[in-house]
């Protein structure tokens, strides 16, 4: 009897202990949202596709928010997880979803609506709401202007809530919402003419308005706002503060005022310089090169006059020339791309243009054994620009429109798509300038064939050799007007 009441006893202990154990662990609190993200080694973060936000080029991933965001996750030690969102809404609504972003940068800007959304970071870009109207047009100087107009906006933007407010004070006032375009799509809209007006922040309009040559601004709706990040709702505030500290010493260092000089301090322009400039050049900057470009055209079997033609287009023969994005010297390499192909200096004229031959020709063999000449080639020099995930995205959506996906004439028509988002939704590789290539294989047809036209006679003297190397689309015992036309 004893013994069966000391085991009770025991019992008893053994039990009382065990229910406090388990109440003292369900008192210990959770990870917060910082904890969480440095345990996981990854910081998972929603954005949006677009040119200002985040997309792929030929250097991987870029823009602005992008460079940004990376540079926290570093600054945390973690990996950076990009996630895009279909449209505004979907970006909030993904905030505080398990396993889901812990952190919304996509040039948002806080609002009185957003703020029951989310909570927001301190300011790191300042905008402008800007209305856009098309050059030719009658140009709307106040807010009253734009009563009888077709506006469109982005669905669930600041801007919508902007017309919104308007509306109170001008009733006549309509204005669509839209998910199924891009901030590049309302610019070309405003351009073509399929609409009368939109309205855009300052920083979009500054990088895209060189693309649009209709595009004008307006007039300022309204005062200055600021960008910022978002976090969800909650007494969390580990991971919001850590944001804000960070934002403030990027501020204070200049890598944030560093990041807006290289996205929006200018704006390149792709396109034909004049043939006088050519000309200029042509006596004065080539011959220091054209050695180098014979003896890289010799070793990779290509034409020298095209590697020619493209050190012009990236650098207008330029060897210590340097990007906004980081590329350099006389072809414009990346850092990864030089080291790829051996190049340990960029700044010498000599290594890059031995590196943009190995790289032009490495593009080339990438390239589907179905592409033929002179396609071939056009298909190497777009991908040497964009990269070759977006022409095969380009490709592809060729092949949908009926269209041949190894013909340049009917792939470059599909290129610009890529800046639209009702197609570059579709594909495997997103936003991308689809424009650009397009421009850059022109330009460099343009150069090539006055390179070409003026080289000629060398071809029956001391350089015969070269005449074996293949020159593309161009028959050597005609003239250059014989290539086929882009």
């Amino acid at each position: 009897m004893f013994a069966q009441t000391a085991l009770r006893q025991r019992c008893a202990k053994w039990l009382i202990a065990t229910g406090l154990f388990l109440l003292l662990g369900a008192c210990v609190d959770k990870p917060s949202t910082l904890e969480r993200v440095k345990e996981d080694g990854v910081l998972r973060v929603i954005t949006r596709n677009s040119p200002a936000t985040y997309f792929e080029d030929r250097n991987g991933e870029t823009g602005f928010e992008y460079e940004l965001v990376k540079r926290f996750a570093d600054d945390l030690g973690v990996e950076l997880k990009i996630e895009t969102a279909d449209n505004l809404d979907d970006i909030f609504a993904s905030l505080g979803q398990p396993s889901g972003p812990v952190i919304a940068a996509a040039g948002l800007v806080s609002s009185e609506k957003r703020k029951l959304e989310a909570r927001f970071s301190h300011p790191y870009l300042e905008v402008t709401p800007q209305i856009i109207y098309r050059n030719g047009k009658s140009r709307p100087t106040d807010a009253k202007d734009l009563v009888g107009k077709r506006i469109m906006v982005l669905k669930g933007s600041s801007h919508a809530e902007q017309l919104a407010e308007l509306k109170k004070q001008y009733p006549a006032l309509q204005y669509e919402e839209s998910d199924a375009v891009e901030v590049v799509d309302l610019l070309r809209m405003v351009d073509e003419g399929q609409i009368d007006l939109t309205l855009v922040d300052s920083n979009e309009v500054a990088m895209n308005q060189v693309y649009f040559p209709n595009v004008r601004v307006a007039f300022d709706l309204g005062d200055a706002r600021d960008q910022r990040w978002a976090v969800a709702l909650g007494d969390d505030n580990s991971l919001l503060n850590e944001i804000n500290d960070f934002i403030d010493k990027v501020q204070k260092n200049g890598t944030l005022q560093r990041l807006k000089d290289r996205y929006y301090g200018h704006v390149d322009v792709l396109g034909y310089v004049g043939a006088y400039t050519f000309a200029q050049h042509l006596q004065q900057r080539l011959p220091r090169y054209e050695k180098h470009f014979r003896t890289s055209a010799k070793d990779e079997q290509v034409d020298w006059r095209l590697l020619a033609a493209i050190g012009y287009q990236e650098s207008m023969w330029q060897p210590a020339v340097t990007s906004k994005t980081g590329v350099r010297g006389l072809m414009m390499l990346t850092q990864r791309t030089a080291e790829a192909m051996g190049v340990s200096n960029r700044l010498d004229p000599q290594q890059s243009i031995k590196g943009g031959a190995k790289y032009f020709m490495y593009m080339k063999s990438q390239l589907d054994d179905d592409i033929e000449e002179p396609d071939r080639t056009w298909f190497a020099l777009a991908a040497y620009n964009v990269g070759s995930g977006h022409l095969d995205d380009a490709r592809k959506l060729a092949k949908q429109e009926g269209l041949n996906p190894n013909k340049w004439l009917d792939v470059k028509k599909m290129l610009p798509r890529l800046s639209q988002k009702q197609w570059y939704r579709k594909t495997r590789y997103g936003y991308a300038r689809g424009g650009e290539p397009v421009h850059f294989v022109a330009n460099i047809r343009r150069y090539y064939d006055i390179l070409t036209w003026v080289t000629q006679p060398q071809l029956e003297g001391s350089q015969v050799a070269d005449s074996n190397l293949h020159v593309p689309g161009v028959d050597k015992t005609k003239p250059t007007e014989q290539a086929p036309q882009l």
